[in-house]
């Protein structure tokens, strides 16, 4: 009779095999939920620095893209390529590659090499490059943030170190740049001559919301990832590090944001008529509101010296959310 009932548990679990749970059973040590506004919805330990491997591509790339007018120049690889190590994309030294390929094979395939030919198309050298890589950190915000070259290896030197909220503000600023949302949300890009390019970010093509990301990874970083993904009008930002269940873990907080709150636009970049001033933003401001607040609450606008406070409020005037806006200019005061 055991055998029977053993035998019958064993054909049972073969019938319903263990299939993996939609809820988030552990936390990474360092990470950040970021919305498009720069709130930080969750997190744990995100101004701790770390080495932050491959994410580092994400500022290389934007820099490069900033030179529109090297965009169709046809770069000669040079004998760099013999002595990057880590991911490739196997350039010859010798052969031909277009600058806007460059960028691709930097966001797609996370290649070394593309980044160093970058590093010195632009600048001459990687040391110069660098130097433009820590100005334009501390021009976006990242002040915990040290770069040391532009691939994120940490083998020859201390590597780059930067922290979640950083990182999750340069993908932030990275978003506003629609060539870049353009490449890295690439899933396949086929070459003149290297075949297909197959996207890293594995979110892409796991999550239909998912616009733009970036992988890493080194011994001494371990896994590194950043994400953004996009629903309706809902912008958000997933940073983490050393975090084996990354994309599992950024999927479900994206899914798990995306049914319960709402991003309500307060400021639209330009000028704005709100009540009784007029305000001119340098960019999009807003808030994000749980779904059931959204649409049936209303806000306010306390003006004071270099800033203002924006609220949402309920029907019967309770604060739910505040939020304090400096990137504005008064117009016209009341």
């Amino acid at each position: 009779m055991k055998i029977i009932v053993s035998l019958f548990i064993i054909f049972f679990i073969n019938l319903f095999p263990y299939t993996k749970s939609n809820e988030v059973t552990s936390y990474p040590s360092n990470y950040i939920v970021m919305d498009q506004g720069g709130e930080i919805l969750e997190g744990n330990r995100y101004h701790q620095r770390r080495s932050i491997a491959s994410i580092t591509k994400i500022m290389t790339s934007l820099l490069a893209l900033e030179y529109e007018e090297l965009y169709f120049r046809v770069i000669t690889v040079n004998d760099i390529v013999n002595t990057i190590e880590g991911s490739s994309l196997y350039l010859e030294r010798g052969s031909t590659i277009t600058y806007i390929d460059l960028i691709y094979g930097l966001l797609l395939r996370s290649g070394n090499d593309a980044a160093v030919l970058l590093a010195q198309e632009i600048s001459g050298s990687v040391d110069e490059f660098v130097s433009l890589m820590n100005q334009k950190a501390q021009e976006i915000g990242m002040l915990n943030t040290t770069f040391n070259n532009p691939t994120g290896l940490d083998i020859y030197d201390e590597g780059n170190y930067s922290t979640p909220y950083d990182v999750a503000l340069l993908m932030k600023y990275a978003l506003s740049n629609e060539m870049f949302v353009q490449i890295s949300s690439t899933k396949y890009y086929k070459t003149p001559t290297k075949g297909m390019w197959k996207n890293k970010n594995r979110l892409l093509f796991d999550y239909k919301y998912c616009i733009s990301g970036k992988t890493g990874y080194t011994k001494k970083a371990k896994r590194t990832l950043v994400t953004a993904s996009k629903k309706n009008d809902t912008t958000l930002i997933c940073v983490t590090f050393n975090y084996g269940d990354d994309f599992f873990f950024h999927k479900q907080k994206y899914e798990s944001y995306f049914s319960s709150y709402r991003y309500v636009l307060f400021l639209k970049k330009g000028i704005n008529n709100l009540i009784d001033v007029n305000i001119e933003s340098n960019e999009d401001i807003g808030m994000f509101v749980p779904i059931k607040e959204v649409g049936i609450k209303k806000y306010i606008v306390y003006k004071d010296e270099g800033y203002i406070r924006i609220y949402y409020l309920s029907k019967e005037g309770r604060i739910i959310k505040e939020k304090i806006v400096k990137n504005i200019k008064i117009i016209s005061p009341s």
